[in-house]
């Protein structure tokens, strides 16, 4: 099994693509997590700093905005084919809400499930708050029914939403972590999908029960002998990133950690 790390484009968007790209490669990343503009211009500008740095591209889906659920599905159809587009390794889709029906939302996973067969690009679904597959419980649900279904882990937002780290839903995260296409490797805790700094002795509870979780996907993905997982080291900005009052000043630095946890997991897992 092999590892690729990817860098978001999240909190770096102040930085022009090239540059960005060159910072990212000379960290050591094998790519980045970006959405994809409609421009066709602004696309050719993403696509022509990845090449000129060797860099793979993963697809990200969050504009999940619409109430309505007809105008909902028809923007969500349309995102994903702009992000398939791009011919990415795969997309990862903030998919649905969490207050649309089972029905609706599972309506959206076949959505997707039909272009990804068409286009060729995987898409995965990511376990994130207000989305489809917001809390462990619910994701278990869809995931029994749905068998066929791939997630993009992150269970940070499912320890935010529980107010907890999981203990008592072993069986939804056992089974989640059966069906990881892309995994986004941030720490969450009882009151925040993001700890202050997972290199912090006081989080030590919350970064070990992360990477149990993480041991169990990689795992999965020996014993099955698939080729690679591909993670996303996506610790925030502001809100995420807790921030000064009045100087807006962050109190850790996103970039440091993202590089951190990319440094301890390729250890991690080099073994």
């Amino acid at each position: 099994m092999k590892l690729q790390f990817y860098y978001p484009r999240w909190g770096s968007e102040n930085i022009n693509w090239e540059q960005f790209c060159q910072k990212v490669k000379q960290a050591g990343y094998d790519g980045i997590e970006a959405p994809m503009p409609e421009s066709l211009e602004e696309q050719k500008i993403i696509l022509k700093a990845l090449k000129n740095n060797d860099l793979k591209l993963i697809g990200q889906y969050y504009q999940s905005f619409e109430k309505d659920f007809e105008e909902h599905k028809i923007n969500y159809a349309k995102e994903l084919h702009i992000l398939a587009s791009a011919q990415p390794e795969k997309i990862n889709a903030q998919t649905g809400k969490d207050y649309f029906s089972f029905e609706q939302n599972a309506e959206l996973f076949a959505i997707a499930n039909r272009i990804s067969s068409v286009t060729g690009i995987p898409i995965c679904h990511e376990t994130h708050r207000n989305k489809a597959l917001f809390a462990a419980h619910i994701a278990y649900d869809f995931l029994q029914k749905l068998p066929d279904l791939k997630i993009t882990a992150d269970f940070s937002h499912w320890c935010n939403v529980a107010e907890s780290l999981l203990e008592d839903q072993e069986e939804a995260l056992a089974l989640a972590c059966e069906k990881v296409e892309h995994l986004h490797s941030r720490v969450g805790h009882s009151q925040s999908a993001q700890v202050i700094d997972p290199r912090l002795p006081e989080f030590k509870t919350e970064l070990d029960a992360h990477l149990k979780w993480w041991d169990a996907i990689v795992k999965d993905y020996q014993d099955t002998k698939k080729e690679v997982l591909t993670i996303t080291t996506e610790f925030g900005p502001a809100p995420y990133m807790v921030h000064l009052p009045f100087t807006n000043m962050p109190i850790a630095s996103q970039w440091d950690i993202n590089v951190h946890m990319m440094q301890l997991l390729k250890e991690r897992y080099s073994k």
